[in-house]
């Protein structure tokens, strides 16, 4: 099968963008030709590692900018004979239904990131995926008709981007409280931060890590200098490889306001955290409902705070939930979504089409 992935950018600071990256790089291991259509950025020399062609396509919501798009990726699906195009993002789902539509192959939509008010306009696919299924009963409320809508939880374990990954952990202050992810409001820090601040009082050993980078770090760091556990938290910054600081923590910690379907969460589920998820959106679902990891309210730091101080005060149960976070882990891997992926491309095709490919 010939697949072109369209997503506005391939740079590390959006989850869908490893997302997309992590699915294509599987589509080449299990045999097929693949393209990837987008401004570019860090992930194209990991693309071009794994046999994948990246083609320029702009994403600019200008009119001369969008009407060089439709160009561009017209051309492209002609000249590689596409047959299924699979866009990740607004933009991307925009530009291609018109050109899909004139040749009459399916464009694939997944909803990555259901919050935003735009996520309405992915039901322009022929097949929509939904990334949980949270996501999935958002999507029918907005009026995506079941018969389109397909649900391929989110997965990463196995994925290139892993490989050649650092395999020693990192040497953390124990017992080790981890956040690894973007630095603004939807992800829930200033809960963990206020959360920390009232355990601390109790278990003064324990330190919190912050990973990751955002438009909110200057604001984020001013605000734990005024906390009493300002000195037991350390911000690491952005990184490109998170996995040895999960390898090292006791507990990962996700507060999320809103998250569909956090690829964060099972990497930390490999690395063998102990894991605390806000109840949101597919939060629950990527940690079995509660049974390989505890779940918390959103937006409530006493409940948060409770869980932790649950967690070290007794350091077998810190020990109890590492093992309980392997529990049915291997349906979290990439080879799965895969493989789930192209059952839906299958399904949007004439069925003379499938049997010729399979041929």
């Amino acid at each position: 099968m010939r697949i072109l992935h369209i997503l506005n950018h391939t740079r590390r600071l959006n989850g869908h963008v490893h997302a997309a990256v992590d699915l294509a790089c599987a589509q080449v291991h299990l045999g097929h030709q693949v393209y990837v259509a987008s401004e570019g950025g860090d992930f194209d020399a990991l693309l071009r590692a794994n046999g994948i062609q990246t083609l320029a396509v702009g994403h600019q919501r200008k009119i001369p900018s969008l009407l060089r798009a439709l160009s561009r990726l017209n051309g492209y699906i002609r000249q590689y004979d596409i047959d299924v195009v699979h866009a990740h993002m607004m933009t991307s789902a925009v530009i291609a239904f018109a050109i899909c539509r004139l040749r009459r192959i399916p464009l694939i939509t997944t909803v990555h990131n259901e919050f935003e008010k735009s996520a309405t306009l992915m039901g322009l696919g022929t097949r929509v995926i939904a990334v949980s299924d949270v996501v999935g009963a958002s999507m029918r409320r907005r009026g995506v008709p079941e018969s389109k809508l397909k649900v391929v939880l989110n997965g990463t374990i196995g994925s290139s981007r892993s490989e050649g990954r650092s395999e020693q952990p990192k040497t953390l202050c124990s017992p080790s409280i981890l956040f690894v992810g973007g630095l603004h409001p939807r992800k829930g820090l200033t809960d963990l931060f206020d959360a920390f601040d009232i355990v601390h009082t109790s278990f003064p050993s324990a330190h919190l890590y912050i990973v990751g980078d955002g438009p909110h770090r200057e604001e984020y760091k001013a605000r734990v200098a005024a906390l009493r556990s300002a000195s037991a938290i350390t911000f690491v910054g952005p990184t490109t490889d998170p996995y040895p600081y999960m390898l090292g923590a006791d507990i990962f910690v996700l507060p999320s306001h809103a998250d569909p379907a956090p690829l964060v969460l099972s990497e930390a589920r490999e690395a063998g955290c102990a894991v605390i998820g806000s109840s949101v959106d597919g939060i629950p679902q990527l940690l079995e409902n509660g049974e390989a990891g505890l779940l918390v309210p959103p937006r409530d730091p006493a409940a948060l705070a409770k869980m932790l101080g649950h967690l070290l005060e007794a350091p077998e149960r810190i020990a109890d939930w590492q093992r309980k976070s392997q529990l049915r882990i291997e349906h979290l891997t990439i080879e799965r979504v895969a493989r789930e992926t192209l059952e839906v491309y299958s399904s949007a095709m004439p069925r003379d089409k499938v049997t010729a490919l399979a041929t």
